[in-house]
């Protein structure tokens, strides 16, 4: 559980992040359920002969299990990331986190339907509003924790551009996956793919994050360094009388 932080005012936002963890570990948990085990009827060669093409047959839920994975693994990333910037919180931001959640536990239905229904394009528009909405969301939960100054004060504004643009890329390519739907349900599913990939190649804004997080100014105040000498206040000076004495006895 991360330490509260409310040190300049404000409501912490510990909570927030264990709900957010809990929630997170749930929907990720749900996603596997969408695999459902083939239920065969036969001998006991029927069924050996009939369950490897049962199991390939359920591809396209390993398929979506997969894929939906990663992508509420990107979302949680992104949201962590938020997290290492925001000082404190208040009513409006738990219930933009409670927004944010709600649209998350949704991505196991909608990812239910892409494995069972997977050449259709329904279920291409539908896959991608969820991720879109929830994509959104997260943008909100950023713009806010901004523009109200919960943020750390020596986040640049270089830090919140490369964010904003990352946050708002994966709704971007999941637009263009809904309207490319009409066109090809495997050129969806391939833009599907494209985006939680982006997400996890390391690229310069990794090292964006990691220079906004961990300036030096920042670090001094996260991290003080310790030091064996006693501060200033605690520094006594002796008399001169008892400093020459002891250097004539010496």
């Amino acid at each position: 559980m991360s330490q509260e932080k409310h040190d300049s005012g404000g409501l912490s936002t510990a909570r927030i992040e264990t709900l957010v963890d809990g929630v997170f570990a749930i929907v990720m948990t749900l996603l596997i359920f969408n695999i459902k085990v083939p239920e065969l009827h036969g001998t006991f060669e029927e069924i050996k002969s009939k369950l490897g093409s049962a199991l390939q047959d359920l591809w396209p839920s390993y398929f979506s299990y997969v894929l939906s994975f990663l992508v509420v693994g990107v979302y949680l990333d992104e949201q962590h990331n938020q997290f290492h910037f925001i000082k404190r919180s208040d009513r409006w931001l738990i219930w933009i986190n409670i927004l944010f959640l709600m649209s998350v536990s949704v991505i196991p239905f909608s990812a239910a339907l892409l494995g069972a229904y997977f050449d259709q394009q329904l279920t291409m528009i539908v896959y991608g509003i969820n991720l879109i909405v929830t994509g959104l969301i997260l943008y909100l939960h950023w713009w806010y924790v901004v523009s109200h100054r919960l943020v750390d004060s020596k986040v640049t504004p270089e830090v919140v551009r490369t964010a904003t643009r990352r946050i708002l890329t994966p709704p971007v390519i999941y637009l263009i996956a809904i309207l490319a739907s009409f066109l090809s349900t495997w050129i969806s599913v391939g833009l599907y793919v494209v985006a939680p990939i982006l997400y996890i190649l390391p690229s310069r804004v990794d090292r964006h994050w990691h220079l906004g997080f961990r300036s030096p100014a920042f670090q001094a105040e996260k991290e003080p360094e310790h030091s064996l000498a006693p501060p200033p206040s605690q520094i006594v000076e002796l008399p001169k009388e008892v400093v020459t004495a002891e250097t004539k006895s010496e």
